[in-house]
């Protein structure tokens, strides 16, 4: 028996542990598994028990380079952590980890709980400082050699790939010819699926789109099957949304063979284990990128175009996103003019008839009020308006005119910068000639010319560049055709727009292909609006209009009239204040003529007191102390002439004039009054 298998050993639990990679390998390669399978024979002879030879074969197909879900691996080490373990069979180190951080793990276990291991080269006993060091070098050696066999097998893929000759599972609507060439799919069937998807897209503007326009006209889409019994094989079914992304996404039907699109992601779960998923790239990004490789089903500027679509689409970012249902004609072009973010729609009313558009900046930071609203009719028939105002043909012709102006005055800077060209040209040249008729022999003239021709050549190439940079911000030249297609839009538009069969999405899009985008600025108080209007031409413009305000705030007079009301009511009555008011030809908020009522309410909400001269008598409430009963007798006096006072206006107070003979006369009364006398008593 080997001096390192001791009798501590032989009573504890020997396990054998199986791994292979990949499922690939457990079906292809079984001469390893078998000889993994055989080291329970070696278990018997080193003097265990059949019963006590565990063998742990879960982890077959599970790679062991990394934290994968190892099952039987997590079960071995908790084996090893409760002592139960003597001795672990391997075929070699590599087979119980590829990863030093899952072998140390486990050897400093092993040393822990003197449990040894064994593989084909020996027997190793972890609290031996020489054996340890051995199955460390070991470890590290399987790590690295992982690493050359990944290194090496990617090294030639990447280098077969940068000549655009690797090859991998195409997309529908590609396979490989004979030769190994990418070439359309033969079946004319799936061409046009392919063609729809993109004609589609083009009509509708978004990958829901395409997916309607399939599911509206009872189109199939197909798919191609790898591996199995129907691999390569058609089949046909129905399109979704994530096959159109991959579709536009895809490089490929542009006719570009692209490397390096997807990259693997890692992150570490709450167990400590690797969750792989994968992640696109950018284009900078792509390893390899090779144009016209194949025939494509579009241009590549259309592909760029399309990409630019779906992220102006994407709805969780600042963009306007694509032209929708709904009664805003304006939706995703409104930015409001006080923090700049885009606004959205909101539908309010009976069944959502009544759109607004809202900026919920404010909300975002905490404080809970909209940015800025305004109702999308009064914004929508603005622009509407001054839309239909530009394309008239006078204005299209005017600005032809402008349009001439600038292009003679570039005309012009154009010509200076060619003769700037030309000398600059010039000046090289003549340094060549310099150069080129120098003597050989006279190297230090030479060198100095050489010098010399090298900065004109420096100098003419700046100054090409920076006519370049002039040329990309010329403004555009139309043609003759050009401008007839102009002048006629002025009478197609308005047509197109007014016609009853153009919907409301349709609609959207013609604003969209002619303005960028429409800045508010609005009060909530006030019913004037300014929109900032910035044309595709980037011309910029100011357009006013006005909202409808609130019920409430439509009814309530303006602060210039509760102002005048104010100041004639320090000298005038009630009544004199709204004669004053009606020939001056002033109405309410609603389109009457002012009345009393409504000079009262106005002097009521703004606390403005009313218009009062000297008093001459007592109020009914001094008559009423003064002879001690209440006001309502003396009302009741006054209403039967047992008391005279006088008023100047309705609402204004009595004016009564008591003198000595009367006030007797009214005490009198009120003594003889049996009412009056069993109020009070009853009061006391």
């Amino acid at each position: 028996m080997n001096t390192k298998v001791r009798p501590e050993h032989l009573n504890r639990t020997a396990i054998v542990y199986i791994r292979q990679s990949t499922l690939a390998q457990v079906r292809y390669h079984k001469e390893s598994t078998e000889r993994q399978y055989a080291l329970q024979q070696k278990a018997l002879n080193l003097g265990w028990d059949k019963e006590q030879v565990q063998i742990i074969d879960e982890d077959l197909g599970i790679s062991g380079s990394g934290r994968s879900e190892r099952q039987g691996f997590r079960n071995l080490v908790a084996q090893v952590s409760l002592g139960q373990v003597g001795a672990i069979f391997g075929l070699e180190i590599s087979r119980l980890a590829r990863s030093s951080a899952d072998l140390l793990r486990l050897l400093e276990l092993c040393a822990l709980f003197n449990t040894i291991v064994v593989d084909e080269d020996g027997i190793y006993d972890l609290c031996d400082f020489n054996d340890r060091l051995i199955l460390g070098f070991k470890g590290t050696m399987s790590e690295a050699e992982l690493h050359f066999l990944r290194a090496r097998m990617l090294g030639g893929k990447k280098n077969k790939a940068r000549k655009g000759e690797l090859r991998f599972p195409l997309p529908v609507g590609y396979c490989y010819d004979a030769d190994g060439l990418t070439v359309m799919d033969p079946d004319e069937e799936v061409r046009i699926a392919v063609r729809n998807v993109f004609h589609a897209f083009q009509t509708s503007g978004s990958a829901y789109g395409v997916v309607q326009f399939f599911a509206q006209n009872g189109l199939r889409f197909p798919k191609r099957a790898y591996g199995g019994a129907w691999a390569g094989k058609l089949i046909w079914g129905t399109l979704n949304h994530g096959r159109v992304l991959g579709i536009l996404y895809n490089p490929a039907y542009a006719g570009a063979y692209v490397y390096g699109r997807y990259r693997d992601q890692k992150r570490v779960d709450e167990q400590g284990h690797f969750i792989h998923h994968i992640v696109r790239l950018p284009k900078d990004q792509w390893e390899v990128l090779i144009h016209d490789h194949h025939p494509g089903y579009i241009s590549w500027e259309e592909y760029e175009s399309n990409l630019m679509n779906l992220q102006s689409n994407r709805t969780n970012i600042e963009r306007s996103g694509p032209a929708r249902e709904g009664a805003a004609l304006l939706q995703g072009l409104v930015i409001c003019g006080k923090c700049g973010r885009r606004m959205s729609v909101r539908y309010t009313g009976n069944g959502g008839i009544s759109p607004v558009y809202e900026c919920k900046g404010r909300w975002e930071h905490g404080k809970r009020a909209t940015c800025t609203t305004v109702p999308a009719s009064s914004v929508d028939q603005a622009i509407v308006n001054r839309l239909l105002d530009v394309m008239q043909p006078a204005q299209l012709e005017l600005a032809l005119q402008v349009m001439d102006r600038l292009v003679n005055a570039e005309d012009d800077t154009d010509k200076g910068w060619k003769l700037h060209i030309e000398r600059a040209k010039y000046e090289a040249d003549r340094a060549e000639r310099q150069y080129q008729q120098v003597e050989p022999e006279n190297r230090l003239v030479a060198r100095s010319l050489e010098v010399r021709w090298n900065e004109k050549l420096a100098e003419l190439s700046r100054v090409e560049d920076e006519y370049a940079h002039y040329r990309s911000r010329l403004s555009w030249r139309p043609t003759e055709q050009d401008r007839a297609e102009i002048l006629d839009l002025a009478n197609t538009l308005p047509r197109v727009w007014n016609a009853p069969s153009s919907s409301i999405k349709e609609r959207k899009r013609i604003l969209r292909l002619l303005i960028e985008d429409i800045t508010v600025f609005a009060e909530a108080r006030n019913p004037n609006v300014r929109l900032g209007l910035q044309w595709k031409s980037r011309c910029c413009e100011e357009v006013h209009t006005k909202k409808s305000l609130p019920q409430g705030m439509a009814r309530k007079h303006s602060q210039e009239i509760s102002d005048r009301v104010r100041m004639l009511a320090a000298t005038m009555t009630d009544i004199q204040i709204t004669s004053l008011l009606n020939e001056s030809g002033l109405h309410t908020p609603e389109g009457r003529c002012f009345t009393v009522a409504s000079i009262k309410w106005i002097r009521y909400i703004h606390k403005i007191p009313a218009f009062s001269l000297p008093r001459e008598g007592l109020t009914v409430k001094d008559v009423a102390d003064r002879i001690g009963v209440t006001t309502h007798v003396v009302y009741y006096w006054l209403e039967h002439g047992m008391l005279r006072g006088q008023k100047r206006g309705p609402g204004y107070a009595w004016d009564i004039h008591l003198d000595e003979s009367k006030e007797a006369e009214l005490r009198k009364r009120m003594l003889e009054s049996g009412h009056i006398q069993n109020w009070k008593n009853a009061d006391k």
